[in-house]
Order: C-alpha cells, then sequence, then structure tokens
C-alpha cells in the first residue's frame, strides 16, 4: 500500500514541479525556454535514479513476497541505466547551468539568489556523482550514505533553487 502513495507522490511531485516551471517562466526567449525544459528533463530523470532508495526501501520493508519479487525485477532492470540516466541528467544540467548564467545572470546579476543557489546545487550535484563513482568502485556502507545524503541534500537545494524568485 505504501508504494501506491509513494508512486502517487512522484506523480504529483512531476506535475507540481511542471507547472511550476511553465506558469512561472522567466522570459519567453527560445534560449531560456530551452533551459527551462533542459533542467525539467534532467529533474525527472533526477527522480526516476532517487526512486531507487525508495525501491530498495518498500523491499526491505514489506512483507508481501509478490511485492518484493515485483520491485526486485523492476530495480535490477533500473539499476542497469542508473549511472547512465545520472550522466545524462548531469549533462543537461550543466548546459541549462550554462544558459541561465549567460542569459539570465547577465540580467539579474551573478549574485542573485537564483544564481547562488544553482551554482550550490552544481556542487551538490558534482559530490552526488563522486560518491556515486565511490560507490561503484566498493560499495560499502558507508558510501552508500554517502551517495545518499549527497543525493537527498542535492534534491533540497534544487528545490530551493526551484523555488527562488527572479
Amino acid at each position: 500500500m505504501s508504494y501506491i502513495i509513494w508512486i502517487l507522490v512522484n506523480v504529483l511531485l512531476v506535475l507540481a514541479i511542471s507547472m511550476y516551471i511553465w506558469i512561472f517562466r522567466i522570459e519567453d526567449t527560445r534560449l531560456l525556454m530551452l533551459g527551462q525544459v533542459l533542467a525539467q528533463i534532467s529533474l525527472l530523470l533526477f527522480i526516476i535514479n532517487l526512486n531507487m532508495y525508495f525501491i530498495f526501501l518498500v523491499i526491505r520493508k514489506t512483507k508481501v513476497r509478490k511485492v518484493k519479487i515485483i520491485l526486485a525485477k523492476l530495480s535490477r532492470r533500473m539499476m542497469k541505466g542508473h549511472i547512465s540516466i545520472a550522466i545524462f541528467g548531469a549533462i543537461l544540467i550543466i548546459f541549462h547551468g550554462e544558459i541561465m548564467l549567460l542569459k539570465l545572470g547577465a540580467s539579474i546579476g551573478y549574485t542573485h539568489s537564483k544564481i547562488i543557489t544553482g551554482e550550490i546545487a552544481i556542487l551538490f550535484l558534482v559530490i552526488t556523482l563522486f560518491a556515486g563513482y565511490l560507490r561503484h568502485k566498493k560499495s560499502s556502507g558507508r558510501r552508500r550514505k554517502f551517495h545518499f545524503l549527497s543525493a537527498f541534500l542535492f534534491l533540497i537545494m534544487v528545490l530551493l533553487h526551484m523555488l527562488m524568485k527572479v
């Protein structure tokens, strides 16, 4: 039952983020719209990767064998693309950052809170990717926790960045 709630929360989060991005868009220049689309796609990819944690959590916590089997099969398929999804999402985020820094930074200032939180979010992204690399090379409890913590700090900073007004 909790996995149904989690799926619903994911769908609502993606819809809310999409509506927020397109209702409160900055300008209607094509380049800035491209930057917003890149951010939205990369956020969706990150949410897909973040869900790996919750799938494993449900597998550990549920008592229903059929649910465990279904989620274990799903997680095996998802883990094959986890690194590729992360790298592709990171590339999109870097393009988003470059576009927004060049176009938006020039108009609102490079010390604006929107720009600063975006730069901090990219710093957390680099830390998350590094933690994932360490975990990929040699998995341990400490490296798993480091990767998990850095991913959630990245998510919090991205949400804070999104809510900043221009």
